[in-house]
């Protein structure tokens, strides 16, 4: 399979925390991708977070130094975060997107078929409110971040959240930086499946990232005959993302290049009514996300409230023993523009600890 050299994608369905899912009968779908220019001076994440229900999302700031552990009951993963961070919470009891001040981005992402096993009390244990959240604490790469899961045998634990459900919470993990790399992570079979490089240029949730890439094969652009595809379903929407992400003009200007990202999401995105019972990877889209590698620039943009905000990493304290800040969406809606100084010192959030059987 061919990729276009300026696409780096991932397109990919929710879960919560730090991409909140489920297994059952509800869950979400979500789409990401990642834009490398030709010139390489614009890398940028785009994400829509797909879901049946509002996810409860505000903005928050974590500095350097802040000690945590994967909420394991015995041998749990612990560490102290190198680096401050920017993400995005859902129901505040874990980061579902984000960027660290090293332009390393995550997402947390459904994928039904995931497989985190019964607890090995032999492995080091990290929940999976914890997972994305890890990541950013501790890389500045994806080169680091690949590695890191190549030679400790980690063991994902799973929780269960949600407000009109309460299921297991199930995902992969779609991993970024400022070079334009990119990696994906799954747990199939319990076990860390890693996919780094150009075969790591396009994902999306069910099926497994293998399957998704063979099925891109079947289409125009990609190798195959096949028209493109226009369902909600997605396997389609991971085809149409790369598509146009593969066509989006050359930017003159930072401007530009998140206009183009913005322009590929909403092609992507899931209207209203879209989510099905019987079709876990389908929900509407209820925000977006663009993440600027390049510049430390990360953006949001509610569906219910269409304004852009966006944060400017260079103006936050990320210092050790500095304040952990939040951004209030839920309670104050109508923000526009650049909110770098409108965060406030909060308490942070208690991540969601792993089922009392794991």
């Amino acid at each position: 399979m061919t990729f276009p050299h300026r696409l780096l994608i991932a397109v990919c369905c929710v879960g919560m925390l730090a991409g909140i899912f489920l297994v059952g009968q509800q869950a979400s779908a979500c789409s990401r991708v990642l834009y490398t220019s030709k010139d390489g001076n614009y890398v940028l994440v785009g994400r829509n977070m797909d879901w049946m229900e509002d996810l409860r999302s505000n903005l928050w700031v974590f500095p350097r130094g802040i000690k945590r552990d994967g909420l394991a009951a015995k041998n749990a993963l612990t560490w102290t975060a190198k680096y401050g961070s920017v993400g995005v919470s859902g129901y505040d009891v874990g980061t579902t997107d984000g960027m660290n001040e090293k332009g390393f981005s995550g997402n947390m992402l459904w994928l039904a078929e995931s497989e985190f096993g019964k607890r090995d009390e032999g492995r080091p244990g990290l929940c999976v409110s914890q997972w994305l959240q890890f990541c950013m604490d501790n890389f500045a790469t994806v080169d680091e971040a690949v590695a890191y899961f190549q030679a400790h045998d980690v063991q994902i634990l799973w929780a269960s959240a949600g407000d009109s459900f309460k299921k297991p919470l199930t995902v992969h993990l779609a991993l970024g930086d400022r070079t334009g790399d990119s990696a994906v992570i799954e747990y199939v079979g319990s076990k860390a499946k890693i996919y780094h490089g150009v075969q790591a240029r396009v994902m999306t949730n069910s099926p497994p990232f293998d399957k998704q890439l063979e099925g891109l094969k079947k289409y125009k652009g990609f190798g195959g005959e096949e028209e493109l595809p226009g369902s909600v379903k997605a396997a389609d929407r991971f085809v149409r993302a790369a598509f146009y992400l593969g066509r989006l003009p050359e930017p003159k200007n930072q401007r530009q290049g998140v206009a183009g990202v913005l322009s590929v999401m909403r092609n992507v995105a899931q209207p209203f009514g879209t989510s099905k019972a019987d079709e876990p990877n389908t929900s509407q889209t209820i925000w977006r996300t663009v993440t600027d590698l390049t510049n430390g620039v990360y953006y949001f943009e509610s569906t219910t409230s269409p304004n852009i905000v966006w944060v400017k990493l260079n103006k936050l304290d990320f210092s050790e023993g500095a304040k952990v800040q939040k951004l209030d969406i839920v309670n104050s809606p109508d923000r526009v523009g650049d909110v770098t100084g409108a965060f406030e010192p909060a308490e942070a959030f208690k991540p969601l600890a792993p089922d009392p059987e794991t």
